[in-house]
């Protein structure tokens, strides 16, 4: 496992305000910060691998966040912990420059899957990403703010801490995410959440059956209207669900049911219309069988991403100097609360290809890539990426 090797310092004797690669930075610091990123880099790799063994789920990641907060602790980092009214949430600062970047650290596991969509790699990418601008933060006119943000898989917590003010005075804001294939545009969908539950009537089926207001039916007419819905909703809208419960017993009429779907569009605009039209359909199957009906938001809604123009022309100009393979374009494929970050602060979400496409997130399969030699590398290539975007992205602004 390598990062690539750094120019010697004595290429170029560039200054913070000089040009360099990302036209940015000078080319001393980045290779400087390259060397930094490859001196931690035994201990990244262990985070990463520590993170992976004992894997958490949403608001449970207790020993995920420890584990960051203390590496980043150790390096000079004042950490609070926890942080924002979450739990398992953290903010490390280091530097006093008058442009901060916030680096997104997700650690939370799926349940089931493990790290099956690497968010083992993103925490120590970033972590690696903080620990190369350490040094230099100063120099370079940057306050680096570390935000460790839990329940990115269900829970929205990005969106927590937005309104919570963790990314308030904060000028840039990046993570990276491993994937089948490399991106440096991410495009993701709006996502909605809604949990349903009818209360009807239980009754004897065959004895009594005109005094019961059958649950389970309801349910059915509804999902009977979201069916033929379908047909009229733009080709990029997604409705889907499933059922939680819906009766006991086939002897007794079920007095309750309920069901757990997710709605996406292409944008935060669109999904509210979605939205609607779907707790319509809920409402009908109420109204059609006589039960009563709570339709319930168990998270935020997830925004679709919007990438900085700007932060992406640095970002895809220093993969390139990393030997990254060339971004592909893809339209809308996924979700992340990162997107509401992006509707408030200049943001990017770059992907990184850990499988060559043998394999996608949330596959078991992708879990075992989550730990492979490629996977480290884009480990490491984000942390040093990220790096010299912030620090391109700040001396064009000090």
């Amino acid at each position: 496992m390598t990062v690539p090797a750094a120019p010697h310092p004595e290429t170029r004797a560039d200054d913070v305000a000089g040009k360099g690669v990302g036209e940015g930075a000078g080319e001393r610091v980045r290779a400087a910060v390259r060397e930094a990123v490859a001196g931690h880099a035994p201990a990244l790799l262990d985070l990463s691998r520590r993170l992976h063994a004992e894997p958490e789920t949403a608001f449970e990641e207790h020993k995920s966040a420890a584990l960051c907060a203390e590496l980043l602790a150790a390096h000079g980092f004042e950490v609070t912990a926890p942080a924002h009214g979450l739990d398992t949430a953290f903010r490390a600062t280091i530097g006093s420059g008058p442009v901060t970047v916030a680096i997104a650290c997700e650690y939370d596991a799926l349940p089931g899957l493990g790290h099956a969509c690497g968010h083992n790699l993103i925490a120590a990418a970033g972590v690696g990403a903080a620990l190369g601008l350490a040094s230099y933060a100063d120099e370079l006119g940057l306050t680096v703010r570390v935000i460790g943000t839990p329940a990115e898989e269900r829970g929205a917590g990005k969106a927590l801490l937005l309104d919570a003010g963790a990314f308030d005075g904060v000028d840039a804001a990046m993570m990276v995410h491993p994937c089948p294939f490399e991106m440096a545009d991410f495009r993701s969908f709006a996502l909605g959440t809604l949990d349903v539950t009818y209360t009807g009537r239980a009754a004897h089926p065959s004895l009594n059956p005109h005094e019961g207001r059958n649950a389970a039916d309801a349910l059915t007419v509804a999902q009977v209207a979201l069916g033929l819905l379908r047909q009229q909703l733009p080709p990029q809208w997604r409705v889907h669900g499933i059922t939680t419960a819906a009766g006991t017993a086939p002897n007794v009429i079920p007095d309750r049911a309920t069901a757990s779907y997710e709605i996406r569009a292409l944008a935060a605009e669109d999904l509210r219309e979605l939205r609607q039209r779907v707790e319509d359909c809920f409402r009908a199957g109420a109204l059609a069988t006589g039960c009563e009906v709570t339709l319930e938001r168990p998270e935020p809604d997830y925004l679709d991403f919007r990438g900085d123009p700007e932060l992406l022309r640095l970002w895809t100009a220093n993969a390139r100097e990393l030997g990254r393979a060339e971004p592909v374009e893809r339209p809308p494929f996924a979700c992340t609360d990162m997107g509401n970050v992006s509707h408030v602060v200049p943001s990017i979400h770059p992907v990184l290809d850990i499988s060559g496409g043998a394999c996608g997130p949330h596959e078991a399969a992708f879990a075992e890539a989550a730990i492979s030699p490629a996977a480290e590398q884009a480990l490491l290539d984000g942390a040093v990426g990220m790096a010299w975007t912030a620090a391109d992205f700040a001396a064009a602004r000090t």
